[in-house]
């Protein structure tokens, strides 16, 4: 391991309003990163495996949502974690290597010897300490975590090449139209703070290469709608793409669980898979019952303190039940996320669904998906103060806030 005053700053990219489009009707309500999944905060998975590593002196939360929009988070965090946590606004879109750049001098301010840079969509085990680890032995620019996928989905994502023997990085390239590999980039990177000098070095080739347009104007018409700014810097093709093959950059493959969170569906899926590795990690966070004194719990469930669940309801598995939500007598609920303020009635059904803020589900109603989690309507997904009457059927829908159901509705968006 390296020497004790080596330090170490974390860096999550946050993204911004602009980008949660996908993630309606919940981001109408908050923020992405802060909507819960497993009774956390997106963001709060990713900020807590960054407390596990060695010598971290800052965490750093970047992106383009208002300062006052995680103010509360971030001075709460802070002091739960005993770490450092801030958030930086970004100005405007400098691209995934840019944004880091921007602010290279808070980043640098205490001197780190690495940097991790991780997406706040992303769902794995974050093994960030071996990460470090691995990437002080290869002794490179840089360390991508990685994972095997299926050669169908891999095009989806950042697919790269490396050294079977080495992990030395040798071709990357973003969502490719023909099949080049299994592995994928899974958006979780540590960095020396060598990454600025080939940042910048990007930027000085982009400026070099508008100055010489500007002597041919015929050059100058032809590349003006092609040219992206000099200091829109983008990790994977400027950064990835170029240095592949270097031996500056290298991999770490995990074995574990991997997704990204980019819609409601799978928000409910990841949901799942921070409730399973609970109980390796953190089991006392995980609710327990019997049906005696309280509910039956079955498999992986999370129970805020302040809800009240009836003895008679039957949760689980894959349940997310969050502040001052009131779950009554013989309701059953299966893999759902049940948001702050919410009330099930006697008897209701809850599957495969996200029971949004303050909503109400009347007494014998089913709300239900499918659980196609990466399909439009694959999960029911109700909005804010969303009201189901008695013994009305919802599923495979969207609903959007403040309606009222008095009558079953089946795969449709209401507005």
């Amino acid at each position: 391991m390296g020497s004790s005053e080596e330090r170490v700053v974390a860096v999550i990219m946050v993204g911004g309003p602009t980008k949660g489009t996908r993630f309606r009707p919940l981001s109408l309500n908050i923020p992405k990163p802060l909507f819960p999944l497993a009774g956390q905060p997106m963001v709060h998975h990713p900020i807590s495996a960054c407390k596990r590593i060695p010598n971290l002196a800052q965490i750093y939360l970047v992106g383009f949502y208002e300062e006052r929009e995680f103010a509360l988070y971030v001075s709460s965090i802070s002091n739960e974690l005993k770490v450092p946590v801030r958030y930086l606004k970004e100005d405007k879109p400098h691209g995934s290597a840019g944004g880091l750049y921007n602010f290279r001098d808070l980043i640098m301010e205490d001197n780190p010897s690495h940097i991790f840079l991780l997406n706040c969509d992303v769902c794995c085990s974050f093994p960030l300490p071996d990460m470090l680890e691995a990437h002080r032995r290869y002794g490179g620019m840089g360390t991508i975590l990685v994972i095997k996928v299926s050669a169908e989905s891999a095009s989806q994502f950042g697919e790269l090449v490396a050294d079977p023997i080495t992990n030395e990085l040798l071709h990357y390239t973003e969502k490719p139209e023909t099949f080049v590999s299994d592995r994928i980039n899974c958006g979780v990177y540590i960095f020396t703070p060598d990454i600025f000098t080939a940042i910048q070095g990007v930027s000085t080739q982009r400026k070099d290469r508008a100055n010489l347009r500007r002597l041919s104007s015929f050059e100058a018409l032809q590349s003006a709608t092609r040219s992206l700014p000099t200091d829109f810097v983008r990790l994977d093709q400027d950064i990835l793409s170029p240095l592949a093959g270097k031996k500056q950059l290298y991999t770490y493959e995990t074995m574990d669980f991997w997704e990204q969170i980019k819609t409601p569906g799978m928000s409910l899926k990841c949901s799942s898979l921070y409730l399973a590795q609970f109980r390796f990690t953190s089991p006392h966070i995980l609710a327990t019952g019997d049906g005696i004194k309280s509910a039956t719990i079955i498999g992986d469930v999370y129970v805020h303190p302040s809800a009240k669940v009836h003895p008679t309801a039957k949760i689980g598995p894959n349940v997310s039940i969050s502040a001052n939500a009131r779950i009554g007598a013989g309701a059953r609920l299966i893999s759902c996320i049940i948001l702050d303020d919410v009330e099930i009635k006697e008897n209701a059904v809850v599957i495969h669904s996200i029971v949004g803020w303050k909503s109400s589900i009347g007494r014998w109603s089913r709300v239900q998906g499918e659980g196609e989690y990466n399909a439009k309507l694959g999960i029911t997904i109700l909005g804010e103060a969303v009201s189901v009457e008695d013994e009305v059927v919802v599923i495979n829908s969207i609903v959007l806030p403040n309606k009222t159901l008095n009558v079953s509705v089946q795969e449709e968006i209401i507005l």
